[in-house]
C-alpha cells in the first residue's frame, strides 16, 4: 500500500505558503525546514529525510491543484526570474535571461510546470490532482 501525503492547495497563496505547506506535510518531524527552492524540493522527493523513505511508493494528493497552475503560471514565473536577476553573483544571468525569453515566446516552462517535471522525475511518486 502506498503512503498517502495530502497537500492542501487552499493554504497556498504564494511561494512562501507553498513551501510552508510542503514543510508541514513532507517534513513535520524534522527539526529544520526546507528552503524555498525547487532544487530543495527535488532533493526532498528522493527521500532520506522527511516523510518519504527512499524510493517507497507515495501517493501525493494535491487538493485545489488546478488553481496552482494559474498561481504559479507565466506572471509568477516571470517575476521569479526577474528577482533572480537582482543577484548576479548567485545565479547565472545568461541562463535566466534565456529562460525569460523562452517563457515569453511560449516555449519555456512555468514554475508550476517545473514542479510537475520534478515530481514526474520520481517514479515512486504518484501525483493525484484534485
Amino acid at each position: 500500500m502506498k503512503k498517502e501525503i495530502l497537500i492542501d492547495g487552499s493554504k497556498i497563496l504564494d511561494k512562501t505558503s507553498l513551501y510552508t505547506e510542503l514543510n508541514n506535510k513532507l517534513m513535520p518531524n524534522e527539526d529544520w525546514k526546507l528552503g524555498e527552492s525547487l532544487d530543495a524540493f527535488n532533493d526532498l522527493l528522493y527521500g532520506g529525510f522527511g516523510e518519504i523513505n527512499g524510493n517507497e511508493p507515495v501517493r501525493l494528493i494535491w487538493k485545489d491543484f488546478l488553481r496552482m497552475k494559474e498561481l504559479f503560471g507565466h506572471d509568477f514565473t516571470l517575476n521569479f526570474y526577474h528577482e533572480k536577476l537582482k543577484y548576479p553573483n548567485s545565479y547565472n544571468n545568461n541562463l535566466i535571461e534565456n529562460s525569460i525569453k523562452e517563457l515569453n515566446a511560449g516555449t519555456g516552462k512555468t514554475y508550476f510546470e517545473i514542479i510537475l517535471e520534478i515530481i514526474a522525475d520520481h517514479p515512486n511518486i504518484e501525483l493525484v490532482a484534485e
